[in-house]
């Protein structure tokens, strides 16, 4: 019977807040954006193939903020965020691809407001001995698709904008496929 691999045998991955960011764009003449100032996120592998890994990130609704705090409440009402009702928005990863030779697509869903879709986010692993990663995506969405709507004269198009650096904190090395 095989055992699953220890801690110690695979690589540990902590995302470190101060170098990362997740924000909340809508696009209009009078754009509206804010960032997010509580989140959660975790890439653990299973083994040291780095496709074996796994993204979760759970974003709190209410933590996010606007340059101009005038837009916090629109932000944050229940035409947008809806803060009181839907708590975090999240990506979990389910897949990974490999697209180059440091570069993979984190194949997931996307979840926001109760409803889930497929989302694809980059990981980028850095090439010199591995060590650290950069974890980046842009998930954007159709306003109505997340039962939004807004009573300034936004688009109907918003986006998450993830940008997470990953450093490794233990474990042995990822071992890196070539790449064709």
């Amino acid at each position: 019977m095989l055992c699953p691999p220890s801690r110690a045998q695979v690589p540990v991955f902590q995302v470190t807040p101060i170098q990362s960011s997740i924000r909340f764009n809508t696009a209009s003449s009078r754009p509206l954006a804010g960032n997010f100032d509580k989140w959660k996120a975790t890439l653990t592998f299973a083994s040291r193939d780095p496709t074996s890994a796994v993204l979760q990130v759970e974003i709190q609704t209410a933590s996010v903020h606007c340059p101009d705090s005038k837009n916090d409440d629109e932000m944050k009402s229940t035409s947008l965020l809806n803060v009181a009702q839907d708590t975090v928005i999240s990506f979990k990863s389910n897949r990974v691809v490999q697209t180059g030779k440091t570069t993979y697509d984190l194949v997931g869903t996307f979840t926001m407001r109760g409803v889930s879709k497929p989302a694809t986010l980059k990981l980028v692993i850095a090439d010199q001995g591995g060590g650290s990663g950069y974890i980046q995506g842009i998930v954007p969405f159709n306003l109505k698709d997340y039962g939004m709507t807004s009573t300034k004269k936004i688009d109907e198009h918003g986006e998450v904008d993830l940008n997470l650096k990953a450093e490794q904190v233990s474990g042995p090395e990822l071992i890196r496929k070539r790449f064709q």
